[in-house]
């Protein structure tokens, strides 16, 4: 079965592209981006499988 890590991160707007591309150079997954909770910026969620 494969075991699972987690990572939320804040995304700024501007520099959206350069923010996914670096964790997905570290193998992090792009699960979800949701407003963050003061409404006004944007949380990244990714997974990864663990070695």
């Amino acid at each position: 079965m494969k075991k699972w890590e987690y990572l939320t991160a804040p995304v700024l707007i501007h520099s959206t592209k350069m923010i996914l591309d670096n964790f997905g150079a570290d193998g992090w997954e792009l699960v979800q981006i949701v407003q963050g909770p003061d409404g006004q910026g944007l949380v990244a969620y990714f997974k990864r499988e663990k070695a």
